[in-house]
C-alpha cells in the first residue's frame, strides 16, 4: 500500500492516537539516550513524523510501541552520530531528567546514576527492559540485534551493577 493509499484522516487519527499513548515514554527514552532535553523533544517529533510517513508499512509484526521504539533508536543514533553532537557538552545531572510516567519505586538516585554510567550497549538494554518493560523478543527487534545479544548484554549489565550498587541498599553503621 502506497503513502496516498490511506486518507489523511485515518493517518492522522493513527499518528494521533500513537503519539498519546506512546509520546512520553518516547520522550524520556530519547532523553536518556541524547542527555538533552530540547534534543529529546526533536527526537521524538522526527520519530512521530518518520512513523507517520511510514504507517502504511507497519505490518504488525511486533507491537506499536516496538516499532516506535525502534524508531526513536535509530534517531538518536543518528543525531549521535553527526558532527555537531561531538562537540557539545553534554553533561546530565539527574535532577533534569523528566518525570516517569509511574513514580519510581525509590527516590534515591544512585541506581538510575550507576545505569546512566554503564555503556550504551548495556544502558540501553537495561532501559528497555526495566524502564520500558519491554521483552526480550521486542528489544531484539527495536535495537535490530539477535535475542541471545539481548540476553547476555542484560547479563553483563546486571553484573556491573550488582558490583557497583552492592552496599548501595544498606544503612552502613
Amino acid at each position: 500500500m502506497d503513502f496516498a493509499a490511506v486518507p489523511c484522516k485515518v493517518r492522522e487519527e493513527r499518528i494521533t492516537r500513537l503519539m498519546e499513548r506512546h509520546g512520553r515514554e518516547l520522550k524520556r527514552l530519547c532523553f536518556l539516550y541524547l542527555k538533552d532535553l530540547s534534543l529529546a523533544e526533536d527526537a521524538a517529533q522526527e520519530t512521530f513524523l518518520k512513523a507517520y510517513k511510514a504507517l502504511d508499512s507497519f505490518r504488525g509484526e511486533s507491537s506499536e510501541k516496538t516499532w516506535l521504539t525502534r524508531i526513536a533508536v535509530n534517531v538518536c543514533r543518528d543525531m549521535q552520530r553527526s558532527a555537531w553532537w561531538r562537540h557539545v557538552d553534554r553533561k546530565v545531572t539527574l535532577e533534569s531528567l523528566p518525570e516517569p510516567s509511574d513514580p519510581p519505586e525509590t527516590p534515591d538516585p544512585t541506581v538510575m546514576g550507576e545505569i546512566m554510567a554503564l555503556s550504551t550497549r548495556h544502558r540501553e538494554v537495561i532501559l528497555l527492559r526495566y524502564y520500558q518493560e519491554m521483552e526480550i523478543a521486542d528489544i531484539a527487534t527495536a535495537l535490530s540485534i539477535p535475542e541471545g545479544t539481548v540476553k547476555s548484554r542484560l547479563g553483563r549489565a546486571r553484573e556491573k551493577l550488582a558490583k557497583k550498587l552492592e552496599r548501595w541498599y544498606f544503612d552502613e553503621e
